[in-house]
């Protein structure tokens, strides 16, 4: 049967449908996932269309899956953090959801109290066990829609459910017909889907699940987990580890509008942020993210470097406040203890902080030089350097004249005296076998002594 695609306005074979695979034994895919060895990357070199959707946005995990690898946030953090993050998101909401935990009497008031915020975004949403008493809460609180783990490779329905793939989906089936029951609308988690058999089981059950949507005429949404990490961006990588064809498959073989897929990736193998941005483009209209990346084991899809990837796939911020990043990493330093690693991009202490000499040179020239945009201006964090024995003339020159906050007419330069004096007098340090940087401190008082206190800081 041939049939115009709404989705590419083309002749499209729709006859074939993808059944259920209810294999005697699982598939664990031991030739890519040895797990002796370092897993594997086949390519089979079919390429899927990109597929941009009109919109995309990001949603947010912080509460939820972020919380799970750190000590536990208190009301008053939570109802810190949302506000915070509803200011970064701007008034367009592209950052969209934020999910909650509802078990315990904290997770009730941490979402009630951002509730009476009156906040339209991001939307409050829940991540619930699968039992009617776990939908009638959600639905007591007046929340529409409740995330529900869905695990779909073999290694989970075989391992560690100790099902068949046919009782394992028949089960998640009721529950999702219990969240109909109840009103709430589905986000079901597909864990581990890059270790799924995918035509095998993920495809037959989305197929039943907008099949039971339509009936219900309540929407599912569909989240693609790459629980572990194994996601692979590159063109033409075969499944189950690539991004693009798992994106692919969703939209085109599950009739998953792009509206409800969502990417939720880990980064295991360092490459959380390029598959969430390779998810947009090929079909997902939602990335789900932590602050600061946050989460299980090496963390989840960092969301401030989605602000930048939306920004750079879309020409524009669209309202977002990138400033809001560096009021959300001091806050997580100041008030909740966490240690942002200080080179860690856009909220590290030495993120736009340079050492070496040559590179300070470039700064005390041109900023644009060095840095990799006006992070004053987007981050409200300047350029900086450290003074080390790679420092140089221009290192020096360039840390006096922001340390002390100087404007042009009262600015040093390299062939300044107390500049060349000050060269000597940290050459000397590290000549008689010092290691570490310099502190601002110290620094300070040799500038003091140097220059009879002309120099003092603002």
């Amino acid at each position: 049967m041939l049939e115009i695609s709404n989705k590419t306005n083309l002749l499209e074979q729709k006859s074939y449908k993808y059944q259920l695979q209810d294999v005697e034994n699982p598939n664990l895919y031991r030739d890519i996932y040895p797990y002796d060895e370092v897993p594997k990357v086949s390519f089979n070199h079919r390429r899927a269309p990109m597929d941009m959707p009109e919109e995309i946005w990001i949603t947010d995990t912080s509460f939820r899956d972020g919380q799970q690898s750190v000590e536990p946030y208190t009301v008053e953090q939570i109802v810190d953090l949302f506000k915070l993050m509803s200011k970064l998101g701007g008034p367009y909401g592209i950052i969209r959801q934020t999910e909650f935990f509802v078990y315990s009497k904290k997770d009730r008031e941490a979402l009630q109290r951002c509730q009476d915020l009156g906040l339209r975004f991001p939307e409050i949403t829940t991540w619930i066990r699968a039992s009617k008493e776990d939908f009638k809460l959600v639905k007591d609180l007046g929340i529409r829609e409740t995330g529900i783990l869905v695990s779909c490779s073999d290694y989970h329905i075989f391992k560690k459910m100790k099902m068949t793939r046919s009782q394992c989906m028949n089960m998640y089936l009721e529950t999702v017909a219990q969240a109909f029951e109840a009103g709430v609308s589905p986000r079901c988690h597909f864990e581990d889907i890059t270790r799924a058999d995918f035509y095998g089981f993920v495809v037959p059950f989305v197929n039943k699940l907008q099949e039971m949507s339509q009936e219900a005429g309540i929407p599912v949404k569909i989240r693609a987990c790459d629980t572990m990490g194994y996601g692979v961006p590159f063109s033409e990588v075969a499944l189950p580890r690539s991004v693009p064809g798992i994106i692919y498959g969703l939209h085109h073989y599950g009739d998953v509008p792009s509206e409800m897929l969502e990417w939720h990736g880990h980064n295991d193998f360092y490459k959380a942020v390029a598959n969430a941005s390779t998810a947009w483009l090929y079909g997902a209209s939602a990335v789900n993210c932590s602050l600061l990346g946050i989460g299980e084991r090496t963390g989840n899809i960092p969301l401030e470097a989605m602000v930048f990837e939306y920004a750079s796939l879309r020409g524009s911020l669209d309202g977002m406040d990138p400033t809001v990043i560096t009021e959300i990493a001091e806050y997580l330093e100041e008030h909740m203890g966490y240690v942002v690693p200080p080179m860690t991009p856009f909220v590290g202490k030495s993120f736009n902080c340079t050492r070496a000499g040559i590179h300070a040179d470039g700064l005390l020239k041109d900023e644009e030089i060095y840095n990799i945009f006006n992070t004053k201006k987007i981050l409200g964090r300047k350029p900086s350097v450290m003074i080390s024995k790679t420092s140089g003339l221009a290192g020096i020159a360039y840390w006096i004249n922001d340390y002390y906050e100087l404007d042009a007419q009262n600015s040093v330069d390299k062939k300044s005296p107390l500049v060349i004096k000050l060269k000597e007098w940290i050459d000397a340090e590290y000549e008689g076998g010092r290691v570490s940087s310099l502190a601002p401190a110290e620094i300070d008082r040799k500038i003091k002594e140097f220059s009879n206190g002309e120099f003092k800081k603002n």
